[in-house]
């Protein structure tokens, strides 16, 4: 549900795409098959910053086996756009090699991003490697990407909420809702 009483800040929301109920569903569904996945193996959630803050609190409340968690940041947009350069700003602390690692993404959108993250994950010998993501926007794609686990697809719109931001404003929205541009 949003909020009402601020006018001001639901300005650039055109409509709710996925509603908070829709995401917890979806986010209690992966955290099931994570858990049965990998139970007795030693999993690392990978959250890429910033944008994947809140869906990887949710799953890894939704996960019923232990695990452990690890924080990366890659950065490839400017307001709306993708700056097409993904530099990798942040990295993890653990030593990947013990772990089956799963990448809990955002978005994939071109997928430079991950692309990166991947590669350079991979390239420190984890024991497996799998993506999650909360969006996935096929149509933008750029490199060859997919994920091993989407909760929803969406179209080529640009989307703030649950952690997706426009110039870090509107992570906190409950839901995921469209962009409105015009509303500047």
């Amino acid at each position: 549900m949003l909020i009402t009483n601020m006018p001001e800040f639901h300005r650039h929301i055109k409509r709710v795409i996925y509603s908070e109920e829709d995401i917890k569903a979806a986010v209690t569904r992966a955290g099931e098959i994570l858990s049965m996945e990998y139970k007795d193996k030693p999993l690392l959630l990978v959250s890429i910053l910033k944008g994947a803050f809140i869906f990887l609190a949710d799953l890894s409340r939704a996960i019923n086996i232990p695990h452990e968690i690890g924080f990366m940041a890659a950065k490839s947009y400017d307001g709306t756009e993708s700056s097409g350069n993904v530099e990798i700003t942040m990295d993890l602390k653990q030593d990947v090699s013990k772990y089956h690692i799963v990448i809990v993404e955002d978005i994939i959108d071109t997928g430079r991003t991950l692309s990166e993250v991947v590669k350079y994950l991979e390239s420190k010998g984890p024991l497996s490697l799998r993506i999650v993501t909360m969006l996935d926007k096929p149509e933008r794609r750029e490199v060859k990407i997919q994920s091993d686990y989407s909760l929803f697809t969406i179209p080529d719109l640009f989307v703030i909420g649950y952690g997706l931001d426009y110039d870090e404003y509107y992570r906190n929205l409950p839901c995921i809702a469209e962009f409105a541009q015009e509303a500047d």
